[in-house]
């Protein structure tokens, strides 16, 4: 993809080396400009009841105070759409002028009455003018076009609303929520999920209505990563200008939920894509605000980076998950998922208590190492030496020097810089570590690293847009068809512990969605913190799709719609289920977050009414109405009785 922002078949982003953020057109959303040349806004959602309008107000207030720059409200019927005016009147009376969206799905009436309201609204085309029946069916194109016909007559007059009051909307597509007509003719597809959103905006063109932003949410990363590119390709091919909503819809809660909602929303801002960013965690809305703010902030200053090379051809595809070929070296490359390798060369002394952080536990009396699910793969000593027996999965490399003393041990191998490796120092026969950055990597070092079948490269970087710089290093590889495995290596000191993982998140995370990197390194240069920096690394895999290490909870974060506790539904869920490493359980708080939402969830437990849940086996119901006082007991019976429970070690 050429730099200059050319228009190519796979142009999503204004420039792939230089950060430029794609510039969309302004839409005025009350007092607050979204796109253009504004700032990228940050918001949430309220999770109270919309009809209880004190909770309502409060929470609103308490999200204002915590930066939201948009407050967005549930309106699932006609009375919540007509109680946001007592909503929005006491707010006013409190000195806030923060804009409100109302949240519209099943209920075009609601939207009517909100976009009279309110300062924008937000619909989901895929349920807006559908009711999901999960039918199977081939429509002919008069078929087809007589279900857009039917979708006009039904959108129009909500257009025609917003045009007149001058009301924003978001026209929202969510990966599991399309409608039969799109999934029986696109699939369960970015391009589906594209077309889907297209099939408002045009009637929305049609009436010269521009006040539209738009967003592409999947809880997975991959789909909602390569929806976006797709999406801003197409416009770019049409010279449209739709501000863009980031969000990775039902990630979850605690560290998880800021890694995946990280990978996800840092991949698109890394290459100048949104405007209005939603980080959705299942803890309180306020909490939401300074985790997008944190992903935001760092884009402040970034365009003053170091240069980095255009390269042409670009062979790294955007809109499908196609993980680079590497040639195998012991588990590294080829079909092998990801290692971990963790960095102990600033300890002072490494004893078998060291690796308990990284997934090691040694048993004294037992004289064994027991393995966790996350446990790293290799570890870096730089200059240290160990003196134990090390785990039987476990591989440690050690600066060259130091290494020449231990080269007779066992699963001990060298880390060899550029210069040192061209000229031709001791290697091990099976696997060396070779450092280098994207400045380092001259023609020579590349011809010598395709030809060892030994080599695997580490990679650093010292650009402030350290992701695009590791990102064109791949492709300097995969254009001299050098298929040596590579371990994407960052490190960061002088951050805090959120900071650090958000930052390695979206560093990180978005090469892994490209389908680039054989491992992960991240280097804490504070120390003391190397079981964070363990899980981030794992989490990170996870997050990516890339390699799966623990139980994923696909959790939306609470609404006003919300048929019971999601934080303590799920915090009781994970308690009784954490240990089923690879399973998928969406834990969702009401039918519009249902069967659609959780598409890539395993087992489902949904709120379908007031202390009623309906059980889900993927997308197929199973049970419905159990008494919500029974459900985490006949979910578990559920996971029993289709074979994937195993009891706690």
């Amino acid at each position: 993809m050429p730099s200059t922002g050319t228009a190519t078949a796979t142009t999503y982003c204004p420039s792939l080396f230089r950060y430029e953020r794609w510039r969309t057109r302004s839409v005025q959303v009350g007092d607050v400009g979204i796109g253009g040349t504004n700032p990228i806004r940050v918001q949430s959602m309220t999770t109270t009841d919309t009809m209880d309008t004190a909770a309502t107000v409060a929470q609103s207030m308490r999200m204002i105070e915590a930066g939201c720059e948009l407050v967005r409200i549930t309106a699932p019927s006609r009375k919540e759409a007509e109680n946001l005016t007592e909503i929005q009147k006491q707010l006013r009376a409190k000195g806030y002028r923060t804009p409100l969206v109302a949240d519209i799905h099943f209920t075009p009436n609601a939207a009517e009455i909100a976009a009279r309201i309110v300062e924008k609204v937000r619909v989901n085309p895929g349920n807006y003018a559908d009711k999901k029946k999960f039918d199977v069916r081939e429509y002919t194109d008069a078929e087809y076009d007589s279900e857009l016909q039917r979708i006009r007559e039904r959108f129009l007059p909500l257009v025609r609303i917003c045009k007149e009051e001058g009301t924003a909307m978001r026209i929202g597509t969510n990966h599991g929520s399309l409608s039969d007509r799109i999934l029986n003719r696109y699939g369960d597809t970015p391009l589906g999920m594209v077309e889907s959103a297209f099939e408002f905006l045009r009637v929305c063109r049609d009436e010269n209505y521009h006040e539209i932003v738009l967003s592409m949410k999947a809880s997975n990363t991959q789909v909602m990563v390569q929806a976006y590119r797709l999406l801003v390709h197409r416009m770019m091919e049409l010279a449209w200008d739709y501000p863009l909503h980031l969000g990775v819809t039902e990630a979850g809660d605690g560290e998880d939920g800021r890694i995946k909602s990280a990978v996800g929303i840092g991949a698109l801002l890394e290459d100048g894509l949104g405007d209005t960013v939603r980080v959705s965690l299942t803890e309180e809305p306020e909490v939401e605000i300074p985790v997008a703010r944190a992903l935001v902030d760092r884009y402040a200053d970034r365009a003053s980076h170091a240069p980095i090379p255009a390269r042409d051809p670009w062979p790294i595809h955007p809109f499908d998950h196609q993980r680079r070929t590497a040639r195998e070296v012991l588990n590294m490359g080829a079909r092998h998922v990801p290692v971990v390798m963790a960095d102990l060369s600033t300890r002072k002394e490494i004893t078998p208590a060291t690796l308990f952080a990284w997934g090691y536990r040694y048993s004294v009396p037992l004289d064994k190492w027991s393995i966790t699910d996350q446990a790293c793969d290799l570890a870096y000593l730089g200059g240290n030496s160990i003196d134990f027996e090390i785990p039987g999965t476990l591989g440690i490399v050690q600066d060259h020097a130091t290494w020449l003393s231990s080269k007779h041990k066992e699963r001990h191998y060298p880390f060899i810089q550029k210069k040192d490796y061209l000229n031709g120092v001791e290697q091990h026969p099976r696997f060396n570590l070779l450092y280098a950055t994207l400045p380092q990597l001259d023609q020579a070092f590349i011809a010598k690293l395709r030809g060892d079948p030994t080599a695997v490269l580490l990679i650093d970087t010292y650009n402030a847009h350290g992701m695009a710089e590791q990102r064109r290093l791949f492709a300097e590889l995969m254009n001299e068809s050098c298929d040596v495995p590579v371990i994407i290596g960052r490190a960061y000191g002088g951050i805090a512990n959120d900071e650090l993982v958000l930052h390695s998140s979206t560093d990180i995370g978005p090469l892994l969605l490209d389908g680039l990197g054989d491992g992960i390194f991240i280097a804490d240069e504070d120390g003391g913190r190397e079981d964070l920096v363990c899980r981030t690394a794992f989490g990170i895999l996870q997050a990516a799709r890339t390699r799966t290490s623990k139980t994923e909870y696909i959790s939306c974060p609470s609404c006003g719609r919300t048929l019971f506790d999601l934080q303590e539904t799920t915090a009781k869920i994970r308690s009784r289920t954490s240990h089923l490493k690879g399973i998928k359980i969406g834990i969702m708080g009401c039918i519009v977050n249902g069967p659609g939402e959780m598409a890539d969830a395993d087992y489902g437990y949904v709120g379908t009414g007031p202390g009623v849940i309906t059980l889900y086996k993927e997308k197929e119901v199973v049970k419905r109405n159990v008494p919500s006082a029974q459900a985490v007991d006949e979910l578990i019976a559920l996971i029993k009785q289709h074979g994937d429970w195993v009891e706690v070690p």
